[in-house]
């Protein structure tokens, strides 16, 4: 078993299967800080030939598995650098092409909806709710506006996206965006089962077919995010309507809309 400690996450492989625990109850905030720790936690995952699956899970006590990323770093001082370690997550997932599983109880918002949507498995507890309320603030979820129309259909991640609209873990079985929905106490035994069925496989094997899937779904990840990347750092937020909507969320007050 291998344990490395980290400050705001837990991190563990055990028998072939790498465990990321989002430690920072109660809604797990995605901080600069802890998304950094994810990206060297999913490095150590590069480094062993014989994992057969990643699992994302919120740490015990938790109310969400995550509620997004931290609103006060979308600032200009740190949006760069925000970005860049948010993606950083999805692009080393991509490269490391081994099955990801998520965990859901509670909440996924924002980055925490867009990494559930980048997981192969999600388990979803019936309390679960999923989310893009990014456009209430005035800003868009990159990731999610590549991968949620491949997963759930253009019109419902259209809406979703648009509108910010939440769904119930029931609606997001019945789209696409979960696989499994079950009582909060039976999601052990639900990915205990998946994982034997994982356990049995060749590593090698499944991160070739993991690499198959991405290529026969025509998804050019990289490019599509460093595009997306682009609109949103020299595009969205140079406008003022952004940044209203950033800096009256962290203020707690509506936000007035300029159209500019």
């Amino acid at each position: 078993m291998t344990v490395r400690d980290f400050q705001n996450i837990k991190f563990a492989i055990e028998d072939r299967v790498a465990r990321i625990t989002f430690a920072r109850p109660p809604l797990n905030i995605f901080n600069i800080a802890m998304m950094r720790e994810i990206g060297d936690a999913l490095d150590d995952c590069a480094n062993q030939n014989d994992l057969v699956a990643i699992v994302f899970e919120a740490a015990e006590g938790s109310r969400a598995f995550s509620a997004g990323v931290a609103v006060e770093e979308h600032v200009p001082e740190t949006v760069v650098e925000m970005l860049d370690s948010f993606h950083d997550i999805f692009r080393k997932l991509n490269q490391i092409s081994r099955p990801a599983i998520a965990l859901v109880d509670g909440a996924a918002l924002g980055g925490g909806c867009e990494l559930v949507a980048a997981c192969d498995v999600v388990i979803a507890s019936d309390r679960a709710k999923f989310g893009q309320p990014e456009i209430k603030l005035g800003v868009f979820p990159p990731v999610a506006a590549i991968l949620l129309p491949r997963i759930i259909g253009e019109k419902k991640a259209r809406e979703m996206i648009l509108t910010g609209e939440v769904i119930d873990a029931a609606e997001a079985l019945r789209y696409g965006l979960a696989n499994h929905v079950v009582p909060a106490n039976e999601m052990p035994t639900r990915l205990a089962n998946v994982l034997t069925k994982l356990r049995v496989l060749s590593p090698s094997s499944l991160a070739m077919t993991h690499r198959a899937i991405t290529i026969g779904s025509d998804r050019d990840f990289d490019k599509s995010l460093k595009n997306v990347e682009d609109l949103y750092l020299n595009q969205l937020m140079k406008t003022e309507d952004a940044n209203e909507g950033l800096r009256s969320f962290m203020e707690k007050r509506k936000p007035e809309w300029k159209s500019k």
